[in-house]
């Protein structure tokens, strides 16, 4: 059948690798002779580690980070690391720092880069084209696979999510002595650059990543992967959603056993169906136990504590209203007032009873009781699975109810993002409003009142013409083609105000919240490529080149009849 475009789904691994490895950031160049730091006032020549930092942080004057206490704190600390000991000396205080000239340097390059000529442009074109083949393809078994991340990326400030206690942080420059290389014995070895050597090159047929080191910031490990449209990412994307829909079959099962398990004798069941309650209701991470040292304090919904909940009998005309104030993943912070059953209200109320607000809400309940208690519940079953099938199942309800046959394009993809607001907001994926919202906007209100203006002149001169057709009654054709010819012009000028004012209602509610999370990791693509086919609607309009290879096996699998 049409699921027959996957290889791997009897879960065999690969049985040959070959690569070139990775690309590394090209090396530091050093500024030109009359760019110059200052300090208190007197210009300074950095030593070279410095100056690379330095200009790190000359690039991103005109971004809030640096004006950020918590930013400037850890990249001065950092830097510091970075300088000779005369240097450190003299440079204590960041605030008599001054990258000016090297923020006009870069500034000035950029615009040169926007300048540069058709040629030029096309140079640059092809040598990325070059690497692209020389180091973009990888051959697993008998296929070319294209990889995804094949750059590593090049060192620089740590910016982080929401308030990140580490933002600020050198990213250090990653060397090939950190990198460890995955391929096959019998392939060709990357080699690593001239002078240096691989951390390690190892022969793991049960992973699919062909390298990985260890990042400075969050000790997390790294990897180059091969690129979504590959087939067995494809596969494994497949594979997820094909889980998150034998959820489905289940959950009313799952739903009636925790409803049930509120009211039982033991406090260890109480808990773990309140908790998995709000994974199911509200979309809640499970919230994995952090690495000692680890400073940001983000919670899932096994590690809550007292302090990150209120309970409230009555709000705001609603009874039994459960008020959630933490940070969650990446330090966002998630707030919601939700009103839930009274049963669950009673046992939060129970769990609050005789602890400090540090201590945890569900003491008896950790990540993992609760997985193990998911697979029992159902094989493959995470609280990842919940928020997948929850966000898709969500998405398809919105469609249905917010898409009108009658409507025009525009309309329909207004309903389109609708809908993926609805889930991006259940799962609590969002942003800062971007730096040039207000003006973009702006903009976007100039062009809708030009419009209103050329609508209004048009509808006059509509009107005047047939004033002017009745005094001449029948008398010639050429005045009934010309008054059709004003009517169509009042017909295409209306519709393009439309497309207008629907553009800004999509802008004006989009402006806190990040699409793009939940469209590429929690929704199931094939509802997306189903209502395209239904409505008539060119997929492009809801998936880019990007997202379309990724999802390929969708656009060739659904149907317009297709039901998660």
């Amino acid at each position: 059948g049409k699921n027959d475009i996957f290889r791997y789904t009897d879960g065999s691994k690969w049985r040959f690798l070959e690569h070139k490895g990775p690309v590394f950031a090209p090396p530091y160049e050093p500024l030109p002779e009359h760019v110059r730091f200052y300090y208190d006032g007197k210009p300074m020549k950095l030593s070279a580690d410095a100056e690379e930092v330095a200009t790190f942080f000359g690039k991103m004057l005109d971004h809030e980070y640096t004006t950020k206490d918590i930013f400037r704190k850890n990249f001065f600390k950092d830097w510091r690391k970075e300088m000779t000991s005369e240097e450190k000396s003299k440079i204590t205080d960041l605030n008599k720092c001054n990258f000016g000239e090297m923020h006009e340097y870069f500034k000035a390059q950029s615009e040169a880069r926007k300048q540069m000529t058709k040629n030029d442009k096309q140079k640059i074109k092809e040598e990325n084209e070059r690497i692209v083949q020389e180091y973009g393809y990888c051959v697993m078994d008998n296929h070319k696979e294209r990889i995804g991340n094949f750059r590593i990326e090049p060192p620089g400030l740590f910016r982080g999510r929401g308030d990140h206690p580490k933002m600020g942080m050198l990213k250090r420059r990653i060397r090939p002595e950190d990198v460890i290389i995955n391929c096959s014995k019998d392939s060709k070895h990357p080699k690593p650059p001239p002078g240096t050597r691989w951390k390690e090159v190892r022969h793991d047929n049960k992973v699919t990543w062909l390298a990985s080191w260890t990042e400075n910031i969050q000790g997390s490990i790294k990897y180059i992967m091969l690129n979504p449209s590959s087939r067995i990412k494809g596969e494994k994307d497949w594979q997820k959603y094909e889980t998150a829909r034998r959820l489905k079959k289940c959950v009313e099962r799952i739903r009636a056993q925790y409803r049930d398990d509120w009211k039982s004798k033991e406090m260890r069941i109480r808990q773990r169906a309140v908790a998995l309650y709000f994974i199911d209701k509200l979309a809640l991470r499970a919230g994995n136990e952090k690495e000692e040292g680890e400073t940001a304090d983000t919670v899932g919904c096994c590690s809550l504590r007292v302090e990150h909940i209120k309970l409230y009998p009555e709000l705001d005309g609603q009874d039994y209203v459960v008020e959630f104030d933490f940070l969650g993943k990446d330090s966002i912070r998630y707030y919601n007032k939700i009103p839930v059953e009274k049963r669950v209200f009673k046992n939060l109320q129970l769990f609050l009873e005789n602890k400090q607000p540090e201590d945890d809400l569900f003491d008896r309940l950790n990540t993992s009781i609760l997985n193990k208690h998911l697979q029992e519940l159902m094989d493959g079953l995470t609280a990842k699975v919940f928020r997948t099938y929850n966000a898709s199942i969500t998405l398809q309800q919105q469609l249905k109810e917010l898409t009108t046959s009658e409507d025009n394009v525009p309309a329909k993809i207004l309903s389109y993002n609708r809908a993926n607001r609805a889930v991006a907001i259940l799962c609590n994926h969002q942003r800062a409003p971007p730096k040039t919202f207000e003006k973009s906007m702006q903009n976007l209100q100039t062009k809708i009142d030009a419009k209103k203006q050329q609508l209004s002149a048009a509808k006059k001169d509509l009107k005047s013409a047939v004033m002017e057709t009745g005094l001449v009654y029948l008398m010639h054709s050429v005045f009934f083609r010309a008054l059709e010819a004003k009517k169509k012009t009042v017909a295409r000028i209306s519709e393009q105000l439309m497309k207008l004012e629907v553009q800004a209602t999509d802008r004006e509610e989009n402006k806190q919240i990040a699409l793009g999370t939940s469209k590429l990791n929690y929704l199931d693509p094939r509802i997306s490529v189903a209502w395209c086919k239904k409505f008539g609607i060119p997929i492009e309009k809801i998936y880019n080149k990007t997202q379309r290879e990724k999802f390929a096996w969708a656009i060739d699998m659904a149907d317009k009849d297709f039901e998660f």
